[in-house]
């Protein structure tokens, strides 16, 4: 390598994004596609691990279920971005430096923190008595304690769209022992009153007893405990009630909000450092409606519209505001039978809903469209950046 190029790129603008969720991924193969070819922005994406997390597939992996082997060095192959293996450590966020297992330090020019959600496990006994779906990791613990599981009770705590994809998957597919789903809300509870009942019934043909409005105050090895005092026994325990971020955001003196999460301007940029953009579960993203809850369908838009941004800003220009709208909510009831409630921009429920193979069909069609949209991203970066913006839902008066 010439001196000359070796000057060039020293001097190139450095993007790092951390996290190779739906969100970093979508960031960092919309920027490479974008800045291919070009020795004055070089970009680089981080993980833990070299494999892929499907986050929409966790509950299968729980229950045993062998899935594709993705690898990320694969998904970013052609892009031109480079890829680093390791744990973030710290983020100083101040002098733009990244580290990685505590013994690597990475310069960045501009960051993309998408080091989204894992479980909260505030709750006492959670952390040593209870299974999370965080990563694949847990996951395949979970699935080989369930594998061993002759009878018994599964206790799910947390109703929520994960408790019952989870919950239902492990009554299908282990129908020996007794599952029972806890919650303070009634599973489907944000759903048109249609698609509630027919979740509903679902989980009463799979077998799950459905416990709402109460609340699990302390796990413990062979049982879970309730508010009233009232103790359930449980010989294995799901956590799957509520997420919280990671504490890097904090530590590094980004501001974040009471959850963990960066909070953005609303071009997705840290309010205290504008060279940070945060993403996915890892931002508090403000819209008309509200601040976004973490889902796949809003986490790759915001990856692509960072991206977008970041190529904008290096072209002298202002980045947009960011918009998004919801338009689904599709929820696995088992292999073979599903609930997908079509929602406002807002996530309120529409009169509209699919159920059964149909809505399974969806479901699997929705958790498999990651692959495709990177591939044509690839190829034409501009395909990467339609989704709806929401219309009065998100207009300027909410988006500041």
């Amino acid at each position: 390598m010439s001196t000359q190029h070796e000057a060039g790129m020293a001097a190139a603008h450095h993007v790092l994004v951390l996290g190779a969720g739906y969100a970093g991924m979508s960031a960092a193969i919309q920027l490479a596609a974008r800045l291919k070819g070009r020795e004055d922005a070089r970009v680089t994406l981080v993980n833990a691990q070299e494999r892929f997390t499907e986050r929409l597939r966790l509950h299968m992996t729980a229950t045993g279920q062998r899935l594709a082997e993705l690898s990320i060095p694969e998904l970013l192959e052609g892009t031109g971005a480079q890829f680093v293996r390791g744990w973030v450590t710290a983020v100083d966020a101040d002098a733009k430096i990244v580290r990685i297992d505590d013994d690597r330090a990475l310069h960045y020019d501009t960051l993309v923190y998408g080091l989204g959600g894992e479980a909260d496990t505030a709750v006492p006994g959670v952390e040593d008595h209870a299974y999370t779906l965080s990563s694949a990791q847990d996951a395949e613990l979970l699935a080989d304690r369930l594998a061993r599981l002759a009878n018994g009770t599964v206790v799910v705590g947390g109703s929520g769209l994960t408790g019952v994809e989870s919950a239902a998957e492990i009554a299908e597919r282990y129908p020996e022992p007794n599952v029972v789903l806890l919650g303070l809300r009634e599973p489907g509870a944000a759903m048109n009153p249609k698609a509630r009942a027919y979740l509903q019934a679902a989980l009463e043909r799979l077998g799950v007893k459905v416990r709402s409005g109460v609340e699990v105050v302390k796990v413990l090895p062979d049982a879970v405990e309730l508010t009233d005092g009232e103790s359930i026994a449980a010989d294995v325990v799901v956590w799957t009630s509520g997420t919280r971020a990671s504490s890097l955001a904090a530590t590094a003196g980004l501001t974040v909000d009471e959850r963990g999460r960066v909070v953005t301007d609303a071009a997705l940029r840290s309010v205290s450092h504008p060279e940070v953009y945060a993403v996915g579960d890892a931002a508090a993203i403000r819209q008309g409606y509200g601040v976004m809850h973490g889902t796949c369908q809003g986490g790759m838009p915001t990856g692509v519209h960072a991206a977008i941004s970041i190529v904008r800003v290096l072209k002298g220009k202002q980045p947009k505001p960011f918009r998004f709208g919801f338009y689904h909510t599709p929820v696995s009831l088992g292999r073979h039978d599903a609930v997908v409630q079509f929602t406002r921009p807002d996530d309120s429920p529409r009169r509209v809903c699919l159920t059964g193979r149909m809505a399974a069909r969806y479901k699997e069609m929705v958790t498999a469209s990651p692959w495709s949209t990177w591939g044509r991203m690839k190829k034409m970066p501009a395909s990467g950046a339609f989704w709806p913006r929401g219309g009065r839902f998100t207009s300027a008066r909410g988006a500041r």
